[in-house]
């Protein structure tokens, strides 16, 4: 059931990175126990909770944090678990009773992982943000769009997912491997800002070579290089072409009918421009599909942009089983892929609170001790 199984980790239910790290980690095999509040309480753009596909693989217990029998609940069940995952504000989970040294004096072998936008310490700590704003923080969106025109928002990919999510997996992953063998957690403290900085780390190379000019598409690969951009077909579609080395230029220039020798040589960013501008009306002749045919099977680095309905359609993409339909819902299969401790689909979203009874049971919990709960108010 994937390289992760026998791991357990308890997620206190937040929106976008720290779902998606717990997504992430549940579909390697740990056994996820998300924390739920009340159903319609939730924060964010609200989805369908089956809809939800960052959701999937894991089961809800659903407590009221503001009563002590629910935050004592909550310990318990740290108590046998190797991690936890929150997404708060510095400070919130400290004022529930639920901080790291609360935590780890119950658990001390508990990995504590905390996703936040700036960190749990520095002046911005505090501040309110959303992808778009730690991007912005990181450098990185400065970097991002078309010469002379603003900057633009990569969907929430660079920060919420790329720079947070796969950093706090990526965290807890190296947290538990060394707890085993010291015996002893630790706080993962994950900020948006860091890990959309660190995806960025090629550029800072870049930059200390003197080879990254600050003005947006002005480099290579931010659509300033002729040969790294996307071009508008004849049918109003896209081809993405990325002919970076030398062999992949000269094969793309011959698949578009166009002189080579007229277009070297080809790093001169003075020609660039001009050469967009060629490009754009080649690309023009022709409608996206017939690029296509003409251009993917070859070494020219040159592929159709698809909407995400042709992408789970594409024939590459099934043979691969890139998307899967699980419970009625398309969605991206898990990922990366094991030769032997193969990860699969498990469970689809929970709604909250579904499995309040089975998982608390599975902890130790008596059919007694729940119904009290419940009525102490502890459980929702």
């Amino acid at each position: 059931m994937g390289p992760l199984a026998g791991i357990t980790i308890i997620e206190l239910a937040g929106i976008g990175p720290g779902p998606f790290a717990a997504m992430l980690l549940s579909d390697m095999g740990a056994n996820i126990i998300r924390i739920d509040r009340a159903a319609g309480d939730e924060p964010g753009i609200r989805v369908p909770y089956r809809m939800n596909v960052m959701n999937r693989g894991r089961r809800s217990v659903a407590v009221n944090l503001k009563s002590p029998a629910g935050v004592e609940t909550v310990l318990k069940l740290i108590e046998k678990a190797d991690g936890l995952i929150e997404g708060f504000r510095p400070g919130v989970t400290e004022r529930l009773g639920l901080g790291p040294d609360t935590c780890l004096a119950r658990n001390p072998r508990l990995v504590y992982g905390r996703m936040t936008g700036y960190g749990q310490d520095g002046p911005m700590a505090s501040v309110a943000g959303h992808d778009i704003n730690y991007i912005a923080l990181s450098g990185m969106l400065s970097m991002i769009g078309e010469r002379d025109r603003k900057p633009v928002a990569p969907l929430n990919l660079v920060g919420d997912f790329g720079g947070g999510g796969m950093f706090l997996a990526f965290g807890m992953v190296c947290g538990i491997l060394e707890a085993r063998g010291s015996g002893k957690g630790q706080v993962v403290d994950t900020a948006m800002v860091e890990g959309a900085a660190m995806l960025g780390n090629i550029f800072q190379g870049f930059r200390a070579l003197g080879q990254l000019s600050p003005k947006r598409g002005d480099n290579v690969l931010d659509g300033g290089a002729h040969f790294y951009d996307t071009y508008e077909t004849k049918d109003g579609g896209y081809m993405a072409i990325g002919a970076i080395e030398a062999p992949f230029y000269k094969k793309l220039l011959e698949l578009m009918g166009l002189n080579q020798a007229e277009f070297e040589p080809q790093m001169d960013k003075s020609r660039w421009p001009a050469w967009k501008v060629r490009f754009a009306e080649v690309f023009k002749t022709k409608t996206r599909d017939e690029w296509a045919a003409l251009m993917v099977h070859e070494d020219a680095c040159a592929m159709p942009v698809l909407s995400m309905d042709e992408a789970s359609a594409h024939p590459h993409n099934r043979a691969r089983g890139s998307f899967v339909s699980f419970e009625g819902v398309e969605q991206a299969a898990p990922a990366p892929r094991f030769s032997r401790t193969k990860p699969e689909l498990k469970q689809p979203p929970s709604e909250p609170g579904e499995h309040t009874d089975a998982v608390l049971a599975e902890f130790g919990f008596s059919a007694a001790e729940i119904a009290t709960l419940r009525k102490q108010g502890g459980l929702i």
